[in-house]
């Protein structure tokens, strides 16, 4: 009977220990998981009070942060302006389009050839001659340097020797008006030297000359400087890095154009200087254009001219061989029928001198430049073929001849965008020369159409007097050379009014302005990231901590978990610190301990009658719970209330109330069980003369078995005639059963919590003692709590009073604060 008893019990404790299912009671299970859960409110207070000044450093760790940041990060400014393109055609300009067509509209791919002029290192290049940004000035700090953009107080002109020091620094130290050294790191090791202003130095790569600048005052000996010579590489490589080139309206043709800098001076300049840069460079190109077609307007001009010199001078000549000038009679209808056909010949000759200039132009079998014009820029009097499906197809070749342009400023002629535009480009021209031909043959049988009737009017007119047929004829082509003369003079006089008034096809918007307030490092989003950070950190804190808190700390947390009543609270003693278990109540019976296990012989009162006799046990989950210190001091309480105690040590692998007495453990409650001794020679006296005990005695090999022995019961019975209250100091239930079978046979079972060590799981043991195995009387004392964790049923230090379960109130002495910083802060916030 007692093995099944035995093992009954050990399987209890396994399963309250390690927080399993006691199979015989699901219900009580389930209502001891239901306390104490949820958010424990008071303890995240407590928790995050006890954080509080660390949420704080973390907070100001935080702005700190970002304050050094900010303190050793360059702000970077940015520049912006807006133009506006507006492109004309030059054939327009001249009056040369057919009448159906109309001047191209910007698109988008249009606007992304121009900012990928404005990209170009054709840019780059005049940005770089216009503005000094081959050599940088510095002056250095603590941490950061920062660049003197036109406020250095030198200036510095190099002649290039060897490619070796371009990117290379060199620290100027100025020693008064008129002295610096220079120095340069070269090899393993520092050269340099003192210089005068003005005078040239050299070095492996440089001649420089240093000279003064406006900027110079008396505190420029004070700072340290340094210069850098960039390439020209370096130097684009730096444009293309910061600008930024974008497309604002397509609809309205504008684009934004914006630098950035860590000088916001510089990056306006730039901003400012790429704007007339580009301007000048469309300038440049629209006057190329026009000179263009102003040549061929010459050249034609030209031959006019020889021409119409040629005629007036057989003209001239005829007159004074035969000795007239006016023709008369009949000698006006032929004549009038010669001019005539005389004028469609000129016009069909013009068409087949357009025809085969157009020929030449579109056999070019050589890729367009992005400097060269298109087929209908070169050859402006294309209106003059009168022919709608040239027209369509030359205007396709110049569509495909601008898109070819814009690729090529961004691919390589071997990229496939490339191939594909030129193989359509080629089909293009095919299909052009196709149609030239077929003009050409038209337009030769036209002539021979006017030959033969040309022929047949000169057959007439061979019958006419020849000086009149030779002066009419003669009369002809002067007449035609004027008219055509006359024509292009006014075609070049208005081209030139045009040409004088040409200005670049764009318009600058908004120019740069100088930044005032930095892009990046934002202050304000700084400080709140580093704001929001610390605070992060802080909360992540508190809810680590409270994650982290697993062990009872406060009566509140212990009244939460668990449903047996607290009998009291015993705070921490800190007057010495304490080996082993001792016997403290009889030496200072005021203090605040003493009062507290006063409060809980009181609060017995109220579970057994006094008039009785009590046999309380005192037990614990685990050892150094302190639950032999309670049975020895809460003994002690009792018998100074003139009350006959005695203590019972069955904790017997680990026995503790003999060393709490400076006593032997040669004989004790083993031997009595084993009829070895008697109770009355087991029993030792204490210092308090109604207290006594009995300690655990030699550690048997069966501590279960003997308690179970009928001899202990007849032990109890024996001291309970002699003893008013008898206390059992039990093993910890939560490593052995044999707690569990000695709270089975007292009056009052205490379980014992020590505050900061015991863990919360423990008290899943004393639930499930209460609803599982009946022990309805179990009742918990809170051992070492701090002043913090006695709410309810603190005493404090110094001058207070306490009260608990039914009792009043009482005098404490006075104790000693705790002195030092670290005690103060610990006591502050704890």
């Amino acid at each position: 009977m007692a093995v099944n008893e035995n093992a009954e019990l050990e399987e209890l404790i396994r399963n309250a220990t390690s927080g399993g299912a006691a199979p015989t009671a699901p219900a009580a299970e389930s209502e001891d998981d239901s306390v104490g859960g949820g958010l424990d409110l008071p303890l995240l207070l407590s928790v995050a009070r006890r954080s509080l000044p660390w949420m704080i450093l973390l907070v100001l760790i935080g702005l700190a942060a970002s304050w050094s940041y900010l303190r050793y990060t360059k702000p970077l400014y940015r520049s912006s302006s807006t133009i506006k393109i507006d492109e004309k055609q030059q054939a327009g300009d001249l009056g040369l389009l057919s009448a159906g067509a109309q001047p191209g509209q910007q698109g988008i791919s249009k606007l992304s050839a121009e900012v990928a002029l404005i990209q170009s290192d054709l840019i780059y290049t005049r940005l770089r001659d216009s503005l000094e940004l081959d050599v940088n000035y510095y002056t250095e700090g603590t941490v950061l340097e920062t660049e003197l953009y036109r406020t250095a107080p030198f200036r510095v002109e190099y002649t290039v020797r060897e490619p070796l020091q371009f990117g290379q620094k060199f620290n100027v130290e100025i020693l008064d008006q008129n002295r610096f050294r220079l120095s340069y790191a070269q090899g393993q090791g520092e050269q340099g030297g003192e210089y005068r202003f003005g005078e040239p130095l050299t070095t492996p790569g440089f001649t420089l000359n240093l000279t003064r600048t406006r900027f110079f005052n008396e505190q420029t000996p004070e700072t340290k400087y340094f210069f850098v010579v960039n390439t020209p590489e370096a130097i684009n490589s730096y444009l293309a890095q910061n600008l930024a080139v974008s497309i604002i309206n397509p609809d309205a043709n504008t684009i934004g154009i914006s630098f950035t800098d860590y000088t916001p001076t510089k990056a306006r300049d730039i901003v400012n200087k790429i704007d007339s840069v580009y301007q000048q460079v469309k300038l440049a190109r629209n006057s190329q254009s026009t000179q263009q077609s102003m040549a061929f307007l010459d050249s034609q001009l030209n031959g006019n001219r020889d021409s119409l010199q040629k005629a007036e001078n057989a003209f001239q000549a005829a007159v004074k061989r035969n000795r007239t000038y006016d023709a008369k009679g009949d000698l006006t209808a032929i004549t009038t029928q010669l001019q005539e056909l005389a004028k469609q010949r000129e016009e069909i000759q013009r068409r087949q001198g357009v025809l085969q200039e157009l020929s030449r132009v579109v056999e070019k079998d050589r890729v367009v430049g992005s400097d060269e014009l298109t087929v209908e820029e070169s050859i402006p009097g294309l209106a003059v073929l009168q022919d709608p499906q040239i027209s369509q197809q030359l205007t396709a070749l110049n569509e495909q001849q601008r898109e070819l342009r814009q690729v090529l400023q961004s691919y390589q002629p071997t990229t496939t965008a490339v191939q594909i535009r030129q193989s359509q480009l080629a089909f293009t021209k095919r299909s052009i020369r196709r149609l030239m031909q077929q003009t050409l043959k038209l337009t030769n049988d036209e002539l021979n159409a006017l030959t033969r009737q040309q022929q047949q009017l000169a057959g007439e007119l061979q019958s006419l007097p020849g000086k009149e047929t030779e002066l009419a004829r003669l009369r002809r082509p002067v007449e035609l050379y004027v008219s055509s003369y006359m024509l292009l003079m006014q075609k070049k006089v208005d081209f030139g009014i045009q040409k004088a008034g040409t200005i670049a096809d764009l318009q600058i918007l908004s120019p740069a302005s100088l930044p005032g307030e930095p892009i990046s490092p934002q202050k304000m989003m700084v400080y709140a990231i580093g704001l929001a950070l610390g605070a992060v950190l802080g909360l992540g804190l508190v809810a680590g901590r409270y994650l982290l808190h697993n062990t009872v700390t406060s009566i509140r947390e212990l009244e939460r978990n668990t449903v047996a009543p607290v009998l009291g609270v015993v705070p921490s003693y800190d007057k010495e610190k304490l080996a082993v278990s001792k016997l403290i109540v009889d030496k200072n019976p005021k203090s605040a301990i003493s009062e507290a296990i006063r409060s809980i012989r009181t609060n017995l009162e109220f579970v057994a009658n006094s008039r009785q006799k009590r046999l309380i046990s005192v037990t614990s989950t685990i050892s150094g719970e302190g639950k032999t210190f309670v049975a020895v001091n809460l003994g002690g309480i009792i018998a100074l209330s003139e009350q006959r105690v005695i203590i019972i040590d069955l904790d017997m692998r680990k026995p503790k109330v003999n060393l709490a007495f400076d006593a032997e453990n040669t004989k004790g409650v083993s031997t009595i069980l084993i009829d070895r001794h008697t109770v009355q020679e087991c029993i030792q006296r204490t210092s308090i003369p109604s207290l006594d005990f009995i300690s655990a005695g030699p550690t048997p090999p069966n501590p279960s078995e003997l308690i179970l022995h009928p001899q202990f019961d007849q032990m109890l019975e024996e001291l309970k005639r002699t003893y008013d209250v008898i206390i059992i100091d039990t093993p910890p239930v939560g490593l052995v059963t044999d707690g569990v079978l000695i709270m089975r046979k007292v009056d009052v079972p205490i379980y014992i919590v020590r505050a900061g060590y015991s863990k919360k799981a423990f008290l899943k043991n004393i639930n499930k003692l209460v609803r599982g195995s009946g022990f309805g009387k179990l009742t918990t004392i809170l051992n070492d709590a701090q002043a913090g964790g006695m709410y309810g049923y603190g005493y404090g230090y110094g001058y207070g009073y306490g009260y608990g379960y039914g009792t009043g109130y009482g005098y404490y002495e006075e104790t000693q604060a705790p002195s030092g910083l670290l005690a103060r802060l610990r006591r502050r916030f704890s």
